[in-house]
């Protein structure tokens, strides 16, 4: 099996991690800044309750982790079909690239500027990316 379409996929495991770390090294020190208690935090809170309390350029490193975990699944999903079938081609590693390079930027984009329609423009072409890839895949498997 040839697995060089597998690194894209690693790669972007890998930044997904570092994101959550990013999130992490931000939101703790804001919260403490904030004065909030999390011990005193009512059962079953989630991070979005935290929206109101933390500044904006915090919570953009949330809402990229949490989009991390969302549309690329069906990247990782795409990958391994293809990576499973023997159908990986140099132009699907390509794509594969594409998309995990526009994601890294959509990611760093969304967490220190974030103007919504650069970072949907971004969005659009790494989203251009992923359906290659699933076409790819479909047409591998049936």
């Amino acid at each position: 099996m040839d697995t060089s379409i597998l690194a894209p996929a690693a790669v972007l495991v890998a930044w997904s991690l570092f994101m959550l770390l990013w999130l992490a090294a931000t939101r703790f020190p804001a919260i403490f800044k904030s004065g909030m208690d999390l011990k005193a935090a009512p059962p079953g809170g989630r991070g979005q309750d935290l929206e109101p309390v933390l500044p904006a350029n915090v919570n953009w490193k949330s809402h990229n982790y949490t989009h991390l975990m969302e549309q690329p699944t069906i990247f990782y999903a795409a990958i391994l079909i293809i990576a499973m079938a023997g159908a990986s081609t140099p132009l699907m590693v390509n794509f594969a690239w594409g998309y995990t390079i526009l994601r890294i930027i959509h990611s760093l984009y969304q967490s220190l500027v974030n103007v919504v329609m650069v970072r949907f423009t971004i969005f659009v072409l790494a989203t251009i990316c992923l359906v290659v890839l699933a076409v790819h895949a479909v047409l591998a498997t049936i």
